[in-house]
């Protein structure tokens, strides 16, 4: 019954090892508890995605916007086209 005792609850402290004479204490102490926990993580997860989708929303008007904004560049001439290589070297 001491520290090298593998069913006690002296040796089970020792080894650091849980089991029927050393219980582990639940954080949660019912059910009630536990439903809680999990709607609130529920929300907030849904919360931090429907914000995220704003701030990609936003970000998009703000593009759009800058677009816009943007007055039409004047028109290029169409750059010069490489001469066409000739065909096989006549004999």
């Amino acid at each position: 019954m001491g520290k090298g005792d593998k069913k006690s609850g002296k040796g089970k402290r020792f080894k650091g090892t849980y089991g029927k004479s050393r219980t582990k204490t639940s954080k949660i102490k019912n059910q009630e508890e536990l439903a809680n926990l999990k709607k609130k993580a529920a929300s907030e997860k849904k919360k931090a995605k429907a914000d995220a989708a704003e701030a990609k929303e936003v970000a998009k008007e703000k593009e759009v916007t800058k677009e816009k904004v943007k007055a039409p560049a004047a028109k290029k001439a169409p750059a010069k086209k490489a001469p066409a290589k000739k065909a096989a070297a006549k004999k």
